[in-house]
């Protein structure tokens, strides 16, 4: 891995601490002379935006270096320990960049830029508000840690450090009950599915006697204890990326972090724990030729149960945070797909869905979340959004009106929009595997998206209502700074459904290097 690659990594983990000094330092007035302190606000917040336009300089360096010489790796120090007549292959840091890390970071870096500009006025003066920032960048950069990990044990910390901070974020409001109350369910779940990968790793350390992802590959056979480590991988991992029946730490989190850190919960983190599941997977892929299976059974359960339970949701974020599990399931659907029917156009259609699902659901909370700045929290008010209050929203607020109904109807796959087409590619990919099977669950899963339009379209009608609810009639004004991410994030979503091929350059190497290393082609 080159020097642009550790900095994309590193400048992130650097940049928190400063992130949180620069906020205790910089204060403009003296506590007593203002509830919310603005020159803390803006220190943390600018040295925030400073840290993540500086990634973008690595981040862009590293792709130009992946699209001329392909893999890059670093190994910071590695070590052969003998047990008994056993050896043990330790490596103390070793990262890799591929196609499928470029992703990844690549949606990280960008939902986190636009999530901090987003936050500016909606944290503004919030107790604590530096830890806010120091934690979003800091976590930022464990997710982008976590996809260049090159084994499972370095991908087991990296995915505590994304924990960690997540946890931190979801229970910012600690003083709500409700929100203490999310941040523990949280932090014991996530608790919970990190022992049972801990429990998976030992298991496969002491089958094959080491941990690298690709000489696990290698070395490991089919076994009953190598089938435990993989069901442990999708239980543990499956917890964090919101696999059904592991989802329930999921509405509750959503629904009381800030709207910014909603945003990458359900944009990024959910995806994060997929990409690590993955990983592992593709490792184990030849223990069983049933993973692909697997998925796609996980896909079905998770697009049924995302939808029959948002239609029953009167707030808005916890809609949201619902209609994430049905969107997991699509990401799952594609990539059984093409694990099952060994072609790249399943798994590109997933990892499609994952990209546009980032910026969709980043753009619906983050106008959600503007909506529900400018209706309650602004007057002091924490109240949850509800689809009443949205009543004539479109009269004062047309930017975040605008914003959430193309969000939703891009989630709900309305052309053109950018939803439709992954939607569409992994449908056409689960066609052309000429199986009857797959073929009734890709009907399956197209039914659903016509179902989804139920929950999604009473939020666009309500915006669009001639009569404006009471808490529109005494909302504040909305903030230019919370209404530049939104029409950034909108007319993406529009650009990417009219030329789906602006993301090709993302998706096409991260789909090859995903079914390469599962088919075990990777050298």
């Amino acid at each position: 891995m080159n020097t642009a690659s550790m900095l994309l990594i590193t400048l992130p983990l650097v940049a928190s601490p400063l992130i949180y000094l620069a906020g205790r330092l910089g204060r403009a007035a003296p506590a007593h002379l203002t509830v919310r302190n603005r020159g803390r606000s803006n220190a943390a917040r600018w040295v925030a935006l400073t840290a993540l336009a500086l990634t973008w300089v690595p981040f862009i360096l590293t792709t130009l270096d992946l699209r001329t010489r392909g893999l890059a790796r670093f190994t910071l120090q590695s070590a052969t320990l003998r047990i008994g007549g056993l050896e043990v292959f330790l490596t103390a840091l070793a990262l890799r960049m591929d196609g499928l890390s470029l992703l990844l970071s690549g949606l990280a870096l960008a939902l986190g830029t636009l999530v901090v500009l987003f936050s500016g006025p909606y944290m503004a003066g919030e107790v604590g508000e530096e830890k806010y920032y120091a934690m979003l960048v800091a976590m930022i950069g464990a997710i982008i840690g976590l996809v260049c990990s090159t084994d499972l044990f370095n991908l087991w910390i990296w995915f505590e450090a994304m924990a960690v901070t997540s946890y931190l974020l979801v229970a910012f409001y600690r003083e709500q009950p409700a929100s203490l109350e999310a941040g523990v369910k949280y932090l014991v779940q996530s608790a919970t599915g990190s022992v049972l990968v801990l429990l998976g790793i030992a298991i496969v350390l002491a089958q094959t006697g080491t941990l690298n992802l690709v000489l696990v590959r290698s070395v490991a056979h089919p076994a009953p204890a190598m089938l435990a480590a993989g069901a442990l991988f999708v239980i543990g991992f499956g917890v964090k990326a919101a696999l059904v029946p592991l989802h329930t730490w999921l509405p509750d989190a959503h629904a009381q972090a800030p709207s910014g850190i909603s945003a990458m919960l359900s944009g990024v983190v959910i995806e994060a724990g997929l990409v690590a599941l993955l990983r592992v997977l593709t490792a184990l892929a030849g223990m069983t030729p049933s993973w692909g299976e697997l998925l796609m059974g996980f896909g079905v359960l998770n697009i049924l149960v995302g939808n029959l339970l948002a239609l029953r949701q009167t707030t808005v974020k916890r809609l949201l945070a619902f209609s994430s599990l049905t969107h997991v399931g699509y990401m799952l659907l594609g990539l059984g797909v093409g694990f099952y029917a060994g072609e790249t156009a399943g798994v590109e259609g997933g990892l499609f869905h994952l990209l546009n699902h980032g910026l969709m659901k980043g753009l619906a909370f983050l106008a959600a979340g503007a909506l529900l700045y400018v209706l309650h929290t602004a007057a002091g008010d924490h109240a949850p959004l509800t689809i009443d209050d949205l009543a004539g929203a479109s009269r004062r607020y047309p930017v975040a009106a605008v914003g959430l109904s193309v969000a939703v109807l891009g989630l709900g796959g309305l052309p053109p929009l950018a939803g439709f087409m992954s939607k569409w590619q992994i449908l056409v990919a689960g066609f052309e595997t000429h199986n009857l099977a797959v073929g009734a669950l890709i009907i399956f899963a197209a039914l659903n998206s016509v179902l989804s339009l139920a929950y999604y379209a009473p939020l666009v009608n309500a915006v669009y209502r001639q009569q404006p609810s009471a808490a529109v009639e005494r909302g504040q004004p909305l903030p230019v700074s919370m209404s530049a991410p939104l029409i950034a994030m909108a007319l993406a979503v529009v650009a990417i459904g009219v030329w789906p091929g602006l993301l090709r350059w993302l998706t096409g190497p991260a789909s090859e290097a995903l079914l390469t290393a599962f088919s075990g082609w990777a050298g």
